[in-house]
This record gives structure tokens, C-alpha cells and sequence, in this order.
């Protein structure tokens, strides 16, 4: 994906953006705002659906994933797509599929429905999220611009991330639990006309041929590793567990083979050859990971354990949402006076700190995960406007494409673990701590996977039985928050030590900036 946007070989310093320039930026962070949200904006609707739908605990965990999924599995083919068709086109297309099938999800009347809209949701999103970055680049020419406009795309997508759950919480206060799925609609109402009128096209003019085995093998390289995880975490390392785990990485060694051996490759691994884009996509992706998994088991925390309504579990996330946004625009002056390394590691520091409050302050309270997204907001928000920049930064301007895809899809992957991996963990440990009285029994099956419904069969019950269940899912599922946030902390260490190895001791310039400077 090869962006052709001017630069100053020349000596001659671009042009400022003027405010038309500034009026698109404000255009592409819609679709980054859409997809950001839509990775997150279930958490606090997971009580409802499981109540309404009944969908089984890994059922429930496939609804939060196989969106991210998706998004992971195709961000790179949809990029090499726009590069043929154009950029603004192709994201105008997935804008229109986006909304319709946001309809679909909004009245689902079953699990596998709203699976099925899920996963469509992700393909639509896929062709959304590649052109923003490589847009960026076309719109804006110099290097100083550009990096506020980055930052401004990070901030979106860690914000967004964070403001799912606001406006989840909002919805399902006043509306039913499909009404998260239908504030697409309006954004994507304003943002086609407004994205013709002031978003220029842009496309490769030479590109490689479409390669369909790449998109193929990338896909089989990462649905059955995720799989795997998944049941793992039930079933432990049985047959199911290798072979999937088998496929996945015997597709993924294919899909390297064959990037390798193209002359035009689907995706340019010898990008990976820099150490410190290298390091930047591990940290973006580790990031990404503790975030989506903290988002997973805080709104049943709020709502199930704690008793908050939808609203006011939103509202406990608000201090987070604003420390992150203004993080990201922080770490853009901070960067000029501290060495990156310094920031990104101990950004993930913060990070890990924030999950031990969550784990380790004993019985879970509204101050302790208020205090917990807080402080983890600040790392996240820091990481990701100066990983993203840093992967840009780090490449030449012709390779602008293939690096905004790639960042993307680590950002994907790292939803997609976060909530394989952390979220998992807390299943398997509630599914096996919850102890049920023996005149319940579980012959209702997928009821007592959840906490969600746990709870719901617990207030069936005459006073004491049903206390005794509620409490025993309480402690459980509080019991699976402390174990998956013990891993998360070790995850934000390893981010933080992968970003101390591989990231510049000063700010990196950008390769304008070495040609301004000769």
C-alpha cells in the first residue's frame, strides 16, 4: 500500500494545512470513532444480552470478539483493496455496510444472529479503518501537521475506546440493549455526504495484483489460534486445543512463506526489519490487550457485583475516558523533553498499576475502578499516540500504507487478546469456583456460565438459597478479576520492557524532518 503524498526530497518545506485540510482530519475520525466504540460499546450491554438472549458463556465471549476479529483478520486485504479502487471509496462502501448491518445487530432475536451481525460488522469495519492513516498522510504534507493529526487519530481510538462503555451505559439506561448497535447510524449518515465533499481520493497507480491466498491464509492463520485460546482456557490442552493452535500457526509460517517469495507481497514484512517499528506494533498491541480485557470484566463488576445502573457504571469510566484523550494529546510536548523510551515504558508501568488497584485492593468498589481505569488511562493514552506515530516515523513516506494497516491490525489483535486471553481467564475460573446448592442444580446448563445469569436465576429463589448462589457467583467471578488481572500486570511489564529494548533514548525523526534538516 504506497502512499504518494509529497515530500520534501527537495529541500523545500511543505506546505501548513489550511482549514479545509483540519475540516477532513474531522471528517476520517468518524470512521475511527465507529469502529473504536463498536469494539467496546457492548461491554455494559453483556448483562442484558445474556439475560434476553441466553447466549452460553463462550457464546458471549465470541460476541465481544468476533467483531475485533474480523476487523484483525482483513484490515490488511481491505487496505491493499483501497489501494486499487481508491481510499475514500472503499470507505464509503464499508460506511453504507457498516450502518445496515448495525440495523441487523440492533434487533437481533438471538445469540447466533447477533454473531452473525457481529462478524459483518467487522468485515464492513475492516474496509473503514485502512484509508484513515494513509489519508493522513496524503492531507498533510508537513511533518508537524501531520504529527497533531496522528495524535488526534490515536486519541480517537484509545477515547473511543473508552467512551463505548459511556455511551453503552447511556443508551441502556433509557433504551433496550440493541440500541448500542443504532448510534452508528446517524454518524454514518453525516459522515458520507461531508467525506465526498471534502475528502480528496487517493490510490496507488501502480499497484500489485489482489492476492485472494494471502487473505486466505491470513485469515486461517488467525481464527484458529484465537479459537484455541478460547477452548484452551475451557478445556485445557486437548486434541481441539493443538489442532487448532497447529492450523493457525502452520497458515501464519504459509502466509510469511509466500509474502516472502512474492515480488509484489500483500504485506511488506521487510518493515518488520526495524527494530523500532517492531517495537512500537508489540507495544501498540499490548496496550490494546489490557485495555479490552479491563473493559470485559469492569462493567459486570459494576452492574452485577456492585448493583450500578447501566448509567452510573458508564459514569465511573468518565474520569478514564478524559485522563486518556488528554494524555494523547500531552504526549505530543512531552515527547519533545523526554526520550520516548521513557514515556511508552513508563506509560505501561502505569498501566500495570492500574490493573493492580483493580486486583489488589480488596473488595471491589466504585473509587477502587474508577481510581484503576483512571490511572490506566493515563499509559494507554500516552502508548498509543506515540506508538502510532513512532510506526509512521519510522518508515519512508512510500510505505505510509502498508505501516497504517499493519498498526491497525496489531491494534485489532490486541482487542481480540485482551478479551481471549484476560477474558477467558475469568470464565474458566468462574465456571470452576461457582458452587451451586444442591436443590438448584444446574440442569439449566449455559444459565450458570455467566454472572449475568447466575444472578438472574439467584432472584428466583426464596431469600436465603438465592443469596447463597448470588454470593458464590459474587465471590467467583471477583475471584476471576484478580487472577486475569495478575496476567494483565505481567503483560503491561513485558510491554514495558520490549519498549525500553527496542525504542529510541530521543525522539525519532521523521524521515521529512532528515530531509529539511540536509
Amino acid at each position: 500500500m504506497h502512499d504518494r503524498s509529497p515530500t520534501p526530497a527537495s529541500g523545500i518545506t511543505p506546505p501548513r494545512a489550511g482549514a479545509r485540510s483540519w475540516a477532513a482530519l474531522a471528517v476520517l475520525m468518524l470512521p475511527v470513532l465507529l469502529v473504536s466504540v463498536d469494539n467496546t460499546v457492548l461491554s455494559f450491554a453483556l448483562p442484558e444480552i445474556s439475560s434476553a438472549l441466553r447466549p452460553s458463556g463462550h457464546q458471549m465471549l465470541w460476541i465481544v470478539d468476533l467483531y475485533a476479529l474480523m476487523l484483525a483478520g482483513l484490515l490488511i486485504a481491505m487496505g491493499s483493496l483501497g489501494d486499487r479502487v481508491g481510499r475514500r471509496r472503499l470507505m464509503l462502501v464499508g460506511a453504507a455496510g457498516f450502518g445496515a448491518t448495525s440495523l441487523v445487530a440492533a434487533f437481533s432475536s438471538s445469540p447466533e444472529m447477533l454473531l452473525v451481525s457481529r462478524g459483518l460488522l467487522g468485515v464492513f469495519g475492516a474496509t473503514l479503518m485502512p484509508s484513515t492513516l494513509s489519508l493522513i498522510r496524503n492531507v498533510f504534507a508537513h511533518p508537524h501537521d501531520r504529527r497533531i493529526a496522528i495524535a488526534t487519530w490515536a486519541a480517537m481510538f484509545s477515547g473511543g475506546a473508552a467512551l463505548g462503555p459511556v455511551l453503552g451505559g447511556w443508551l441502556l439506561e433509557h433504551f433496550w440493549w440493541g440500541s448500542v448497535f443504532l448510534i452508528n447510524v446517524p454518524l454514518i449518515a453525516l459522515m458520507i455526504p461531508l467525506a465526498l465533499w471534502l475528502v480528496p481520493e487517493s490510490r496507488d497507480p501502480s499497484p500489485g495484483p489482489f492476492d485472494v491466498v494471502s487473505i486466505a491464509l491470513s485469515m486461517v492463520a488467525m481464527v484458529p489460534v484465537v479459537f484455541a485460546i478460547k477452548h484452551g482456557a475451557d478445556a485445557g490442552l486437548d486434541d481441539v486445543t493443538v489442532a487448532a493452535l497447529a492450523l493457525g500457526l502452520g497458515a501464519g509460517w504459509a502466509f510469511v512463506r509466500r509474502q516472502r517469495a512474492l515480488r509484489e507481497p500483500m504485506l511488506d514484512l521487510t518493515l518488520f526489519e526495524n527494530r523500532v517499528f517492531s517495537g512500537a506494533i508489540v507495544a501498540n498491541l499490548l496496550s490494546l490487550m489490557g485495555l479490552s480485557g479491563f473493559l470485559f470484566f469492569a462493567a459486570q463488576l459494576l452492574q452485577l457485583v456492585l448493583g450500578l445502573s447501566p448509567m452510573d457504571s458508564a459514569m465511573v469510566l468518565v474520569p478514564g475516558l478524559i485522563v486518556t484523550v488528554v494524555a494523547g494529546f500531552v504526549a505530543v510536548r512531552l515527547v519533545q523533553r523526554f526520550s520516548v523510551r521513557v514515556l511508552v515504558s513508563g506509560s505501561f508501568v502505569a498501566s500495570a498499576a492500574g490493573y493492580a488497584i483493580a486486583a489488589f485492593s480488596g473488595e471491589p468498589t466504585v473509587g477502587s475502578i474508577m481510581l484503576a481505569f483512571a490511572v490506566m488511562g493515563l499509559g494507554i493514552g500516552l502508548a498509543e499516540t506515540l506508538t502510532n506515530d513512532l510506526m509512521l516515523a519510522s518508515v519512508p513516506a512510500e510505505k505510509a500504507g502498508s505501516a497504517s494497516a499493519i498498526s491497525e491490525t496489531a491494534y485489532e489483535i490486541g482487542a481480540v487478546l485482551g478479551t481471549a486471553v484476560l477474558g477467558s481467564i475469568v470464565t474458566a475460573t468462574y465456571a470452576a469456583t461457582l458452587r451451586v446448592p444442591e436443590t438448584v442444580g444446574r440442569a439449566d446448563g449455559a444459565v450458570f456460565e455467566t454472572l449475568g445469569g447466575t444472578m438472574e436465576r439467584a432472584a428466583v429463589y426464596p431469600n436465603v438459597l438465592g443469596e447463597t448462589l448470588a454470593e458464590s457467583a459474587r465471590h467467583a467471578f471477583d475471584l476471576g478479576v484478580q487472577r486475569a488481572s495478575g496476567a494483565a500486570i505481567v503483560v503491561a511489564l513485558l510491554a514495558a520492557l520490549v519498549s525500553w529494548r527496542t525504542l529510541p533514548r530521543t525522539r525519532a525523526a521523521t524521515h521529512e524532518e532528515h530531509a529539511l534538516a540536509a
